[in-house]
């Protein structure tokens, strides 16, 4: 998972860029200010290192100042964006095969999530989580992103009947959650989840929905092919970034070492073996990001010791003081008073 490793396909950039270039943002210029060669936004099967990416996706937000560009890009894309993977989706001869076939070859359309499907006998699932460590801006923009391009393949797919969605982002409301409600049969929800991510629910039997396009042979190469690339696709994994972040994103409590791990299909145990080979632990990983984010709340002023206690996952304030006491050298209220101004 280290950021330094990880290569993403650089078409979906791409068409956010060209957006920008049409708003008369200078992409060559900006490019060549983060030191990146322009081609790799021109080849069709360029790769970009990912922490190329955060740094495109900040300037991107910096230069607009706007919030709701993952929204906006995610809106843009079709099936056929995801070339190989798309071409195998819409293959597929019904909407629960074509979703399954995404989530089995996700990697090869953002190798920095991964997507889980399941169902039930009237309702479908896909489920977006990170696996790569990345700034809070790139994965606000990154989770928007998903939600909304998984609603327009559906809705590509079957022709605009899509069935009613239920759609939660671990990320808070953000300024234009307003055009969420123009997305037709969807309900949304922030800041949900106890980890970082997307989950859509569908509620309807999409095995029961066939795709018009479907094609036995076509899906049989598109499934040798996208088997191939994934064996090629390989990479050292790093954890200790992805943690931290993982805990910092939740907005209330903090994921357990189980859940963190259930993410990345690795037993408790094993990730907090790599994690001690990287010179720490879920646990002191856990408690300096809990406390810097107590430190953020009681500054902020918006909350009492009491509700930072509560939002970090404590059920007694006492334990919460006695932890904060411990890191801080001062109880929670103390700091809050110093921090006051005079």
């Amino acid at each position: 998972m280290a950021r330094s490793e990880l290569r993403v396909p650089a078409r979906y950039y791409l068409r956010l860029a060209e957006e920008l270039s049409r708003q008369g943002i200078d992409i060559t210029a900006l490019l060549a200010a983060l030191q990146l060669p322009p081609q790799l936004l021109q080849e069709p099967d360029a790769l970009l290192p990912f922490a190329d990416v955060d740094r495109l996706v900040t300037r991107f937000f910096e230069l607009t100042g706007r919030s709701e560009l993952g929204f906006e890009l995610g809106r843009q894309l079709h099936v056929s964006s995801h070339s190989l993977v798309g071409f195998g989706m819409l293959s597929s001869p019904n909407l629960e095969a074509a979703l399954r076939f995404v989530a089995r070859h996700f990697r090869l359309v953002m190798p920095s999530f991964r997507l889980l499907y399941s169902a039930g006998a009237d309702w479908a699932e896909l489920h977006f989580q990170p696996v790569a460590a990345m700034s809070h801006v790139c994965l606000a923009f990154h989770l928007e992103a998903m939600a909304t391009a998984a609603l327009r393949d559906v809705h590509d797919l079957t022709g605009g009947q899509a069935p009613p969605c239920r759609l939660q982002l671990s990320i808070a409301r953000p300024p234009h959650a307003a055009r969420y409600e123009r997305l037709g049969d969807v309900v949304t929800e922030f800041a949900a989840g106890a980890t970082p991510g997307v989950r859509l629910r569908f509620l309807a039997d999409l095995a029961g929905i066939p795709l018009r396009l479907a094609d036995p042979n076509a899906l049989k190469v598109a499934e040798a092919r996208c088997d191939a690339q994934v064996r090629r696709a390989t990479r050292q994994r790093q954890f200790a970034d992805w943690v931290a972040m993982s805990l910092r994103e939740v907005s209330e409590g903090l994921p357990t070492l189980a859940e963190l791990a259930a993410m990345l299909n690795l037993s408790a145990r094993s990730l907090n073996r790599y994690l001690e080979r990287e010179g720490t632990s879920y646990r002191a990983l856990a408690g300096r990001i809990q406390h810097e984010l107590a430190c953020e709340r009681l500054a902020s002023g918006a909350m009492t010791v009491t509700e930072v206690a509560y939002s970090l996952g404590f059920s007694d304030p006492a334990n919460f003081t006695r932890a904060f006491r411990d890191r801080e050298g001062a109880s929670p209220r103390d700091y809050q008073q110093r921090l006051r101004p005079a």
